[in-house]
């Protein structure tokens, strides 16, 4: 199986109060048809999460036609492509009924070691996923700018914000974004999403957020010291 399929009829909790799909739950869809196909592929939860070994997102992009609303029916294909070292590609696309693009993905992804919180080589522990040589091959997901002269913002992680990896689910971040940019920027349509996940932020620990708006385009970061994340989300008119 070397593409995955899934069709999904949006529900409303998958959408926000203009019945689009919620941008955190376009990362939470995303991220489950990554963990379902890799599972299918034989590498699931005995070979990595019960070996203590965690899957994690380190870079992820998503250019956008159109967000599906409520009660849409929506097919997501998701592939493989060839890993690189330490990274394993993923790459999405969503579809409506019938059949018309609306927005594609990708994203690296790599093993954690659950113990030491340092990413693994896959080779040494065995995990091998072969890339889909059929699909037509997406760009790798580009690193976000950094937020420049924006504002600053105290955020300390919550119990509900927190995965079973131990740590803020990179989908919650997308919600941060949205609950602090404007609300004229949050009603346009958005047509990329560029997310970096470089640091991990832990329940009850402190983060300095710094927002920006420029023009079309809204940046969100965090630091502990060092850097966790950016968010760059660029919206047309």
């Amino acid at each position: 199986m070397s593409v995955y399929e899934k069709t999904h009829r949006l529900l409303s909790a998958d959408v926000d109060m203009a019945r689009r799909l919620r941008l955190s739950r376009l990362f939470s869809l995303l991220q489950e048809a990554a963990i379902a196909h890799t599972t299918l592929l034989g590498m699931g939860r005995e070979k990595t999460l019960d070996r203590g070994l965690l899957w994690i997102v380190t870079l992820q992009q998503v250019k956008i036609d159109r967000l599906p609303v409520y009660d849409e029916v929506v097919r997501l294909l998701s592939w493989p492509g060839q890993t690189m070292h330490l990274y394993f590609p993923r790459f999405c696309r969503l579809e409506d009924e019938a059949g018309r693009p609306l927005l594609t993905a990708s994203a690296l992804w790599a093993l954690m070691d659950r113990e030491s919180r340092k990413l693994v080589f896959p080779e040494e522990h065995g995990i091998r996923i072969e890339g889909d040589k059929e699909e037509k091959p997406l760009p790798l997901p580009l690193a976000p700018k950094p937020a420049g002269a924006g504002t600053w913002e105290a955020f300390t992680v919550p119990y509900s914000y927190v995965d079973l990896n131990g740590h803020m689910n990179n989908t919650r971040y997308l919600d941060l974004a949205e609950d602090r940019m404007p609300a004229e920027l949050r009603a346009r349509p958005i047509r990329e999403i560029r997310a970096e996940f470089s640091g991990e932020a832990r329940l009850g620990e402190a983060v300095d957020l710094t927002l920006e708006r420029q023009d079309d385009a809204f940046f969100l970061s965090g630091d502990r010291g060092k850097k966790l994340f950016r968010l760059n989300l660029v919206y047309g008119e």
